[in-house]
C-alpha cells in the first residue's frame, strides 16, 4: 500500500489487489477512506467524507492528475515486471 501523495492532511495510496482495476486511488484522513476513479475524477465509493471533502479531494486529484496516472501505471509496471 504505497502512499503515493499527502496534501492538506489526506493520503493518497494504491492497494496493489486493485490494479486489475480501472485506475484509481485511495483516499484516507482522520480515520475515513474513500475511492476515486482517476479517468473520469469521480468518487467509487465516499466512505464517510462529507460533500465538502468530497469537493476538495477532486480539487486534489484534478491539479495533480498527471502525477497520480504516472503513479498508478508504475505500480503496474511494478507487478508486470514481478
Amino acid at each position: 500500500m504505497p502512499v503515493v501523495l499527502r496534501i492538506k492532511g489526506y493520503k493518497f495510496w494504491f492497494y496493489e489487489a486493485d490494479l486489475g482495476e480501472p485506475a484509481h486511488v485511495h483516499i484516507g484522513k482522520d480515520g475515513k477512506e474513500g475511492k476515486v476513479w482517476l479517468d473520469s475524477i469521480k468518487m467509487a465509493r465516499a466512505g464517510k467524507f462529507k460533500a465538502i471533502e468530497q469537493r476538495e479531494i477532486e480539487r486534489i486529484i484534478k491539479s495533480n492528475h498527471e502525477f497520480l496516472m504516472t503513479a498508478w501505471n508504475m505500480e503496474l509496471s511494478k507487478r508486470a515486471n514481478s
